[in-house]
């Protein structure tokens, strides 16, 4: 019984140690993704590609693949990566290699690399759209996608992808409206032309955008407005417009201009693919804007513009300081201009410029400035010949460490006095597109010099050499005679 016990529990011994060395030799088994992270595609369900009337001039590099984590996940989405298989375009579509340098691929299957991802979102351009020849409005083909992460179920999509109808032009010249009073209603009449040989079977859509102040009046049952005093609208209508065909408005649309706003912006553009776009979510609650026929000249393919003045001016006044020290010194003076409104400059070329023409007797050494942690010598334009004027673009970003509050821009101008000049000024001026209000444009920048020390009068010693041991031995021979004379003192 011993021996048979020994016997039988050999192999029992021997399995235990066998599982033991599988257990530490062993690799371990993969795990599955935990749902750590929650994966979330923000694609949308159909997107128009191209103009059917492009053909194989069409190209599309818009079509992007945003991935979000969904909020309340306890980790970040590890290693996401995206899949996208485009092979449901053939015969609609070309496809050629985007993504921004993260995608690679070839054929109609691209992968796109998204990094790790947070409580934020990531997008992609995983390819290229290029349209194909002989294709009608309305062709399309879907894509798919599948979107993945280490620790996250992968998620799927797909979209639509479809021909667009007829490329719709809009007028070729820009507008221009100048002297908008603000808070003064003024007009807007866009206007379209399809030159080409499809029929906008669709209806026909314009999108309207101000910018700079400017506000649209949100009033027409067929337009979607951004807000309730918005700056963009989407107006929808059902004309089938015919190839060869222009329209225009029946009744204008009506936008105003803000208080204290120098000018603005309007840009207009159509569609024959009405898809109102995100963040129109206000509609119009007066009588439907409708169109009516307009011939069919002074068109051109692109948005139109449509350039808004207003009487609002921008006044602004220099700046100045005197030049003040002895001869010799080299002194900083603050110049520069100071907005006195009411008008707010908000683009560069908003806010002008200053010259300055320093005083007689005075040598600009130089004007220093920092940006961007780098220290620079000129913040100006120094002129071209003596006597000119150094020229200070306020906008320029040397003049940052400058901005004030108040609207103030100023720069030390480092004067070197060479000399005394009595009654010497030099001038500073301000330019400016909005000031209308010239009497306060020009400074003056007095010189008041004192004379330079006595030491500075006396050579230097350096500079003896010469010349100045030849006068210490003739004041040495001076010295000499005196004593030798009778009655001198000694």
């Amino acid at each position: 019984m011993p021996s048979r016990a020994r016997t039988v529990g050999r192999p029992a011994a021997s399995a235990a140690v066998l599982a033991a060395l599988l257990a530490v030799s062993a690799p371990p088994a993969a795990s599955a993704p935990t749902d750590e992270a929650r994966l979330r595609l923000e694609t949308p369900e159909t997107y128009v590609m191209y103009h059917a009337d492009e053909g194989d001039r069409g190209t599309d590099q818009g079509f992007a693949i945003p991935v979000a984590v969904v909020p309340g996940g306890t980790a970040a989405a590890r290693n996401v990566k995206v899949v996208v298989d485009a092979s449901g375009l053939r015969g609609v579509a070309r496809v050629a290699k985007g993504g921004y340098g993260n995608c690679t691929g070839d054929g109609w299957v691209f992968t796109c690399e998204y990094g790790t991802l947070r409580n934020d979102g990531e997008s992609n351009v995983p390819f290229a759209l290029l349209g194909v020849d002989g294709v009608e409005p309305g062709d399309s083909g879907t894509v798919t996608y599948t979107a993945s992460a280490d620790n996250a179920a992968a998620v799927t999509g797909s979209t639509r992808m479809a021909v667009g109808g007829p490329t719709l032009l809009s007028p070729e010249k820009e507008a221009r409206v100048n002297g908008l009073e603000p808070g003064r209603p003024a007009e807007l009449t866009p206007a379209f032309a399809n030159r080409t040989r499809f029929t906008a079977e669709e209806g026909v859509a314009v999108r309207i955008t101000a910018d700079g102040g400017l506000t649209l009046t949100p009033r027409h049952s067929n337009c979607f407005y951004a807000g309730t005093a918005p700056t963009s609208a989407w107006c929808a209508f059902p004309t089938e417009a015919a190839p060869g065909t222009a329209y225009r408005t029946r009744t204008p649309l009506t936008y105003t201009a803000a208080e204290r706003e120098l000018k603005g912006t309007l840009v207009y553009d159509w569609s024959s693919a009405p898809h109102r776009p995100d963040g129109h979510a206000v509609r119009g609650t007066g009588a439907p804007l409708t169109l009516t026929r307009t011939p069919a000249r002074g068109f051109s393919e692109g948005p139109s513009t449509v350039a808004v003045g207003t009487t609002v001016q921008a006044d602004q006044r220099p700046v100045t300081g005197t030049v003040r020290g002895r001869v010799g010194d080299t002194v900083e003076v603050r110049l520069g201009v100071r907005d006195l409104g009411p008008g707010r400059p908000t683009g560069d070329e908003d806010r002008g410029r200053f010259e300055v023409v320093p005083p007689e007797g005075t040598t600009v050494t130089a004007i220093p400035y920092t940006f961007e942690d780098t220290d620079g010598q000129w913040a100006c334009e120094r002129p071209k010949s003596p006597g000119g004027a150094f020229v200070c673009d306020a906008a320029d970003p040397r003049f940052t460490e400058g901005r004030q509050g108040a609207g103030t821009t100023v720069v030390g101008f480092r004067f070197r006095i060479d000399r005394q000049v009595p009654g010497a000024r030099g001038t500073i001026r301000t330019y400016n597109p909005y000031d209308r209000t010239p009497g306060n444009d020009t400074g003056v920048i007095p010189l008041e010099a004192a004379p330079a020390p006595f030491h500075r009068a006396l050579p230097h010693p350096v500079a003896w050499g010469a010349g100045g041991a030849a006068a210490a031995a003739f004041l040495y021979a001076v010295y000499r005679r005196r004593r030798a004379r009778p009655g001198a003192a000694g």
